[in-house]
């Protein structure tokens, strides 16, 4: 097990332990006073970038198909959906069905991206959206 500094070496609390070393991920933190229209260009960047190509090719297409229409509710869902866990795998596994989904992240966003991601119109989806 080895300790690593994120930032200040003065101050303890900046220090963390792990034994794989890997970078420490920020808890997620909802955000406040953030328009509509601001909310979807940001979740419509964050699932594009992703980091893991499945999930950007998923989640962009279906962000462009359905960002729009998602009530504010439902894009707090979908907020929390794509950054909250900390394992894009998950996502991917729920979504796929290949893992059955925690309680905490079933909803009506989660039902809607899981049809998406059956793609019963068997439309090509080998590239991102473009903007």
């Amino acid at each position: 097990m080895q300790t690593r500094c994120l930032s200040d070496p003065s101050d303890s609390s900046k220090f963390y332990t792990s034994e794989d070393l890997s970078p420490p991920i920020p808890p997620y933190q909802q955000r406040y006073g953030e328009t509509l229209e601001l909310k979807r260009a940001r979740l419509l960047y964050q699932s594009r970038k992703r980091g893991m190509l499945e999930n950007g090719l998923l989640l962009s297409t279906f962000a462009k198909q359905h960002l729009n229409t998602l009530s504010e509710d439902q894009l707090s869902s979908y907020d929390k959906l794509i950054n909250q866990p900390s394992n894009d795998w998950d996502i991917y596994y729920w979504v796929t069905g290949v893992k059955e989904i925690p309680e905490e992240y079933r909803s009506d966003v989660m039902d809607l991206l899981k049809k998406h991601a059956e793609n019963s119109t068997k439309e090509s989806r080998i590239k991102q959206p473009d903007l």
